[in-house]
């Protein structure tokens, strides 16, 4: 019997990097990719391979390895990004599209490469990462909020382009997870308020917010590997994957109501500046 091969991209951290181990456990090919090669998992049926998502090279490359190595491509996991918080106002465009060109652009541009591949097999899953925060969103997030939205709207849109040849296109929403994200993405917040900034104080509150709620989370990365193994592997996929009901009720209220969430999040805004 043939192995299956999953691609997984930001595998030297976190929910990537429990992915890789868990699907190279349970006797998949795994390509996996990242930029700090030497943090990626090693050990049997692993291959670590460099992957800067921003850049196009980089991709190419990627994903040709695979192609040419491996009798088949089953599942792509487009599970790379990051959090680029602070102020919209004062947020640098470069900045910007680096957010832009990681979790959104990138994933577009590697499954562009996989999907002839899938199409001449009959078969294939595109399992896009994206967050809770694909169905909200908060003060100081904007950018990343932006990025994955979008990458939901993507996601379902090339999901019915390409039902066709078998192929499916599913998202995963990860809720609070204990990892490095939120740690990276608070530490962006500060790094981008201007010298002065009008947004200081909201910036300092949302930091202490984020915080609190990242030391009661109990969701692990490898939590979450084993949902990213699910979306890989149902037989009957569903368009969106939640670890907890929590982050699944979350996410339905949001898009269900979001005048309501709304005026909700003014009020906590308006507490958090007293």
């Amino acid at each position: 019997m043939t192995r299956k091969t999953v691609l997984i991209t930001g595998a030297s951290s976190g929910m990537g990097y429990a992915a890789a181990k868990l699907f190279a456990k349970r006797g998949w090919r795994v390509y996996a990719g990242a930029r700090r090669v030497e943090k990626i998992p090693g050990g049997a049926n692993i291959y670590a391979l460099y992957l800067d998502v921003t850049d196009e090279t980089s991709i190419r490359n990627f994903a040709q390895f695979a192609i040419s190595h491996a009798p088949r491509i089953d599942v792509l996991i487009n599970n790379a990004g990051y959090g680029e918080f602070g102020p919209l106002e004062e947020v640098g465009v470069q900045r910007v599209r680096k957010q832009l060109n990681t979790n959104l652009v990138g994933a577009s541009e590697l499954t562009k490469l996989v999907l002839p591949t899938m199409r001449k097999q009959g078969a294939g899953r595109i399992v896009n990462i994206s967050s809770i925060g694909g169905d909200m969103y908060s003060p100081m997030g904007g950018w990343y909020y932006v990025t994955k939205h979008a990458l939901n709207v993507w996601s379902d849109t090339l999901d019915s382009e390409v039902r066709q040849f078998g192929i499916r296109s599913v998202i995963v929403e990860p809720g609070g997870t204990a990892s490095s994200w939120s740690e990276i993405a608070m530490n962006n917040a500060q790094a981008n308020l201007r010298e002065n900034s009008p947004y200081a104080k909201l910036t300092e509150a949302m930091v202490t917010l984020f915080n609190q709620m990242n030391s009661s989370t109990h969701a692990t990365s490898a939590d979450l590997a084993r949902v990213f193994y699910q979306a890989a592997t149902d037989t009957i996929p569903r368009h969106r994957y939640f670890y907890s009901l929590g982050d699944r009720l979350l996410g339905h209220f949001s898009r269900a109501h979001q005048a309501t969430f709304h005026s909700l999040l003014n009020v906590v805004t308006n507490q958090l500046l007293k």
